[in-house]
């Protein structure tokens, strides 16, 4: 797609509360279609159609989810195969032959101990707290899934494991914006009919759910006075939530397509 022009950039800029949400509505139902899936992580969890394959699958695939788009859909398809492709049979019924076979994944900072200690953490998730979307919902507020996050975080590592692993899920409570996390909560719990996100989990509403915020949204979030905190972080996305939740107050994440559709597609 050709990036806009500078007249364009300057009348999106201008818009008054009701033309930008027009104005994002539209992008959201031009980017939020199967097309989408081609070039987007979240293809791995739509290989599946277990419940629990499909949120282990999306799981893992999120928290690789960064860095070269390709790359990532490369390397989440090789943690399927690792893992035999029977992702939630491989967490509960693992033996340290197949951990060890694990040794040789590497994305970026992410290795294969990181990789171990994951499906050993999802497995005491699945044994002993009766499974992701449980954890989760658990700890769920009225309007926010933040505090859901850094108590998932918790609970996650509660077996040992080495400390460099815990960088890999990031604490909201620490004021880190969370990207890759509200990415898999949305693909879990948002309700979408145009077959994108997933939306298998009931227990959680999608009125909770946080913009995954990364430079991409983040700028063109910016460029259409939607957020003036410079930084990327927890205080940030808060912003971003309290403005996205104007516009839509049952799905404000489905602006996560019109964001990263403008910035990534579009050159915003």
């Amino acid at each position: 797609m050709q990036p806009l022009d500078s007249e364009y950039i300057f009348n999106a800029i201008s818009m008054t509360q009701s033309e930008l949400k027009s104005f994002l509505d539209e992008k959201v139902i031009q980017y939020n279609t199967l097309d989408f899936i081609e070039s987007d992580p979240v293809q791995i969890p739509h290989l599946f159609s277990q419940k629990e394959d499909i949120e282990i699958a999306g799981f893992l695939s999120a928290t690789i989810a960064w860095g070269n788009r390709k790359m990532i859909i490369k390397n989440a398809h090789k943690m399927m195969d690792l893992m035999g492709n029977s992702p939630y049979d491989f967490v509960i019924s693992h033996s340290e032959e197949d951990l060890e076979r694990l040794e040789s994944f590497v994305h970026r900072t992410f290795n294969g101990q990181d990789f171990a200690s994951f499906i050993k953490g999802l497995q005491h998730i699945y044994k002993n707290h009766e499974g992701l979307e449980a954890v989760f919902a658990k700890h769920q507020e009225s309007n926010s899934m933040q505090k859901s996050i850094s108590e998932f975080k918790k609970e996650f590592f509660e077996i040992p494991h080495q400390n460099r692993t815990q960088k890999h899920i990031s604490d909201p409570l620490n004021n880190s914006a969370a990207k890759r996390i509200n990415m898999y909560l949305r693909w879990m719990c948002r309700q979408d009919n145009k077959g994108v996100d997933l939306g298998i989990w009931k227990s959680i509403s999608p009125s909770k759910l946080s913009c995954p915020l990364d430079v991409h949204s983040g700028n063109v979030a910016r460029k259409l006075g939607l957020l003036t905190r410079k930084q990327n972080d927890g205080k940030a996305l808060a912003e971003l939530d309290s403005k996205l939740r104007e516009l839509d107050p049952n799905d404000p994440v489905k602006y996560d397509f019109a964001l990263f559709g403008l910035g990534v597609f579009e050159g915003f």
